[in-house]
């Protein structure tokens, strides 16, 4: 296996573009698992693990966060996410060990898509733009269009993901995940809301519960049309509960070796609950 160690974004698209069957690799918390397996072998491999410019997070402008696909999740749990994006920094510290969330990233999830990612759903949830670069040219798609279906997305084998916007929304936001144990465990069931205080609206997206994430339009619209989501307005018990019933009628599970779908709707019902109830408390 030839392992190309890229130390700047325009030598790993060169490799790339020159080498038909080459698989990217950022910390290799999905890939290596793949490898392990033999589900993959790779001929040609490009790290993008040196380069530095997917690894810096910029400065809000106008309202947006952008963050490099190579900032690992160690990162992302602490300043300046944890007060900019407060979703992403409690999804970043469920992923894994300390070793992993050390290596593995942003770009990692996008590039692996599937539809347990801890992070997919804070992206849903908060309409994240993708920037996707090959060696000529660029361009950014919204979340909404990057994934496709299970561990599939639009992205070319010749492009990379660079970066990701992140608009900071004025309002509470939050992440939770229901797995088979406390800590270290793959989500069978995750949900992130953010309450948009300013414009008045919730917005809900749903993890593993589908083959790719699930943002809960009609029970948003159906909210909206019942409660004040401006700040200070409390939410009751019986709208909190009924927003959690038709967030999961929302979702598609399915039986597999770490739950069941009935299981997986009830615990979107809960989770739904508990974070609108927490976002009105």
């Amino acid at each position: 296996m030839t392992v190309i160690v890229a130390k700047e974004l325009t030598t790993a698209l060169a490799a790339l573009r020159e080498h038909a069957d080459a698989r990217l690799i950022q910390g290799g918390t999905d890939l290596m698992v793949e490898i392990n397996f033999n589900h993959v072998k790779p001929t040609t491999m490009v790290s993008l693990r040196d380069i530095e410019e997917l690894r810096t997070i910029r400065t809000v402008t106008s309202g947006i966060m952008t963050i490099g696909s190579g900032v690992p999740y160690s990162v992302l749990e602490g300043e300046p996410v944890l007060s900019a994006i407060p979703a992403l920094a409690q999804a970043s510290r469920t992923v894994g060990s300390p070793q992993i969330r050390a290596t593995g990233s942003l770009g990692g999830n996008l590039g692996t898509c599937s539809p347990a990612g801890d992070t997919l759903p804070v992206m849903f949830a908060l309409d994240a733009m993708i920037h996707l670069n090959t060696l000529d040219s660029s361009r950014v798609v919204s979340i909404h269009d990057f994934m496709t279906g299970v561990k599939r997305s639009v992205r070319q084998h010749d492009e990379i993901i660079t970066a990701i916007d992140f608009p900071v929304v004025n309002g509470w936001q939050g992440y939770s995940k229901v797995g088979v144990r406390n800590a270290m465990v793959i989500s069978v069931a995750s949900a992130c809301l953010v309450a948009d205080h300013e414009n008045a609206n919730v917005r809900i997206a749903l993890g593993s519960v589908g083959p790719t994430i699930i943002r809960c339009r009609e029970s948003e619209a159906w909210l909206k049309s019942v409660h004040d989501l401006s700040a200070g307005q409390s939410i009751s018990l019986d709208v909190a509960s009924e927003f959690g019933r038709r967030a999961a009628a929302e979702s598609s599970p399915i039986d597999d070796h770490r739950s069941t779908a009935e299981y997986r709707r009830h615990a979107i019902s809960v989770l739904a609950s508990r974070l609108l109830r927490k976002a009105y408390q």
